[in-house]
């Protein structure tokens, strides 16, 4: 089955987005949060809910403010790394953080998951919204459009 790149990164700002075609179907799919991203960052951190918090820092975008507006972008667009969030906080690490950075932007670099694994996850957070505004009535008919979008690129 296809799979997706996650992120964008861009090396003027060293940080991430999330990247175009992902971002279009985490938006039709239902998977974005606070973005599109979000539930991915609970696995990443042990399937834990602190996940969800992986590129929780304000502080870091905003120094970034002025430098992304010069290439177009919103600095709340900005996924930026901090090792610190990336660090076992019970034991001594065992890497530095800048070792830790480097690893983790190589990680993301390079990220893309299937749309098998997209699916799932949406079935499970659609299921979860089944009483809230923003369930998907259509979701099964969106999975079934993006699988035969998917095919057909394989094709060709």
């Amino acid at each position: 089955m296809k799979s997706v790149k996650i992120f964008e990164y861009i090396d003027y700002l060293d940080c991430f987005v999330v990247h175009p075609a992902y971002k279009a179907i985490a938006d039709q799919l239902g998977l974005a949060e606070w973005n599109q991203v979000t539930w991915i960052g609970r696995y990443f951190l042990c399937d834990h809910e602190k996940g969800a918090l992986w590129f929780d820092n304000w502080e870091l975008r905003e120094q970034l403010r002025e430098k992304a507006a010069e290439v177009g972008l919103d600095a709340q667009d900005l996924l930026i790394i901090d090792p610190e969030k990336f660090k076992n906080k019970t034991v001594d690490p065992c890497h530095t953080p800048e070792e830790r950075k480097l690893f983790w932007r190589d990680v993301f670099r390079s990220l893309e998951l299937s749309m098998e694994l997209l699916f799932s996850e949406a079935r499970k957070i659609n299921k979860a919204r089944e009483s809230h505004d923003n369930f998907i009535i259509d979701l099964e008919q969106r999975i079934g459009a993006l699988s035969r979008r998917s095919y057909v690129a394989r094709i060709y």
